[in-house]
């Protein structure tokens, strides 16, 4: 076999495997290990291994992962992201759907102290979705719109997928972060449309019920309390990003005093003792090794790739070819969500980033951009079936054995179609992506 055909039977291996149900992470060093030694021989693909796993991991750079993953854990613990809720409940409540609206730009905010798109459906299906229905919201719509905002916390920094796509393509963390901030941004603001929209001309969907009225000496109390519950908020973004964007602070120094604020807010809210705290490093540590993990078996996958020659030959092929380069591009984006009705965010990007950066290098694409609306497209995988893991977060957390799956998946699809149209401005027009990170 030519290396070439080694690399097209490893990729086909690989996804085989997945379908039998072996783990992305053991499935790629198979292939790897196997494709390596079929090219060269088994000492190389030894050595190659023992060397990937020193190579991959011993970065600085890594530490990140745990202290964000910890940060957004305490964060979730100690009620921040009810906090944000009420907060935005409070200043949308005379908006149309303002409810629907109060619940995405909560997840906004919530995203740019968490970065875990789980997280944030975890928490607002407990928050919002009560408010929503008390107040007269049909059930679907309220478990689509935070299935559909959950996603922004893999878009708007500090961002699990910005950290994983950043080492793959050998970017900077940094920028990567200020890359998403224009379109989690826009998303926010598409996803609003979206809810007002409904709410004006397609009021069936979204009210199953006249709404409810606000008792204005009810909130009475709110109102006065409102600048204590913005201020743990406030002040956590404002450390973290501020202090990155700021240039005081790294990603992995930001990631530190991230964590450590976030301790610092759940200890004086009373909300975390020994053994909750226990059980969040533990979790913490179990995230953080199998990202690591991942990342050692997508490096080594990627080596054996390149000894093979396949991704040269399909940039070759693809971009000399009538397709061009715009062509590959819509191949890469719709193979994306696909896959993302059957295999995790993480895996996506693992499985097809070695083999399409090197075609978009040999494109000219920035690939700043070309990560931003990979990550949105990997996002929207979260909500299609059959997959759809924000959607099977928010069964699991919603204590309703009424509550069908297919709803919320129903719920989400007005959500898709928005990040649809974001993906296909970010194409049109990269700067939305791209002005911030290259400042």
């Amino acid at each position: 076999m030519t290396g070439i055909e080694v690399g097209a039977a490893g990729v086909a291996a690989l996804i085989v495997l997945i379908g039998l149900g072996m783990p992305i992470g053991i499935g790629m060093i198979v292939v790897s290990f196997v494709g390596v030694t079929l090219i060269r021989n088994e000492t190389v693909a030894m050595r190659m291994m023992g060397s990937v796993a020193n190579d991959s991991l011993e970065e600085y750079l890594f530490a990140v992962v745990p202290l964000f993953v910890l940060m957004g854990l305490l964060v979730t613990i100690s009620g921040v992201g009810k906090d944000t809720f009420d907060l935005f409940e409070r200043m949308l409540r005379r908006v149309r759907a303002g409810l629907g609206v109060a619940t995405v730009f909560a997840n906004a905010v919530f995203a740019s102290i968490t970065g875990i798109s789980i997280a944030s459906a975890s928490v607002f299906s407990r928050v919002a979705v009560p408010e929503m229905t008390r107040h007269g919201y049909s059930r679907r719509f309220s478990t689509g719109v935070v299935a559909g905002s959950s996603v922004l916390g893999m878009l708007i920094p500090p961002s699990l997928l910005m950290i994983v796509y950043a080492v793959l393509a050998e970017e900077s963390v940094g920028r990567m972060f200020l890359a998403g901030i224009g379109p989690g941004i826009m998303l926010s603001i598409l996803f609003s449309a979206t809810v007002i929209i409904m709410a004006t001309w397609w009021k069936s969907s979204v009210f199953e019920r006249p709404s409810a009225e606000f008792d204005e000496a009810e909130d009475e109390p709110g109102r006065f309390s409102i600048v204590t519950k913005s201020l743990p908020i406030v002040g956590l973004v404002t450390l973290v990003l501020g202090g990155l964007y700021g240039g005081f602070f790294n990603p992995t120094e930001a990631g530190a005093v991230g964590a450590l604020g976030a301790l610092a807010i759940a200890l004086m809210r009373k909300s975390l003792n020994p053994s909750k705290f226990w059980s969040l490093l533990v979790e913490t540590g179990q995230v953080t090794v199998s990202v690591l993990f991942l990342i050692l078996a997508a490096t080594f996958f990627s080596r054996m790739l390149a000894m093979s020659g396949l991704p040269n030959m399909l940039a070759e092929t693809l971009l000399t070819s009538s397709i061009g380069p715009y062509g590959f591009l819509l191949i890469f984006l719709f193979l994306i969500i696909i896959m993302g009705c059957l295999i995790d965010s993480i895996s996506i990007m693992l499985i097809l980033l070695p083999i399409a950066l090197p075609v978009a290098k040999h494109a000219g694409f920035d690939l700043i951009w070309f990560g931003v609306i990979t990550v949105v497209a990997v996002e929207i995988g979260l909500l299609t079936p059959p997959f759809g893991l924000s959607v099977y977060t928010i069964k699991s957390a919603i204590d309703d054995p009424d509550l069908k799956v297919g709803e919320i998946f129903r719920g989400a699809m007005p959500f898709v179609a928005a990040m649809i149209v974001g993906l296909a401005i970010l194409v049109a027009f990269p700067q939305i992506a791209v002005w911030l990170a290259r400042l």
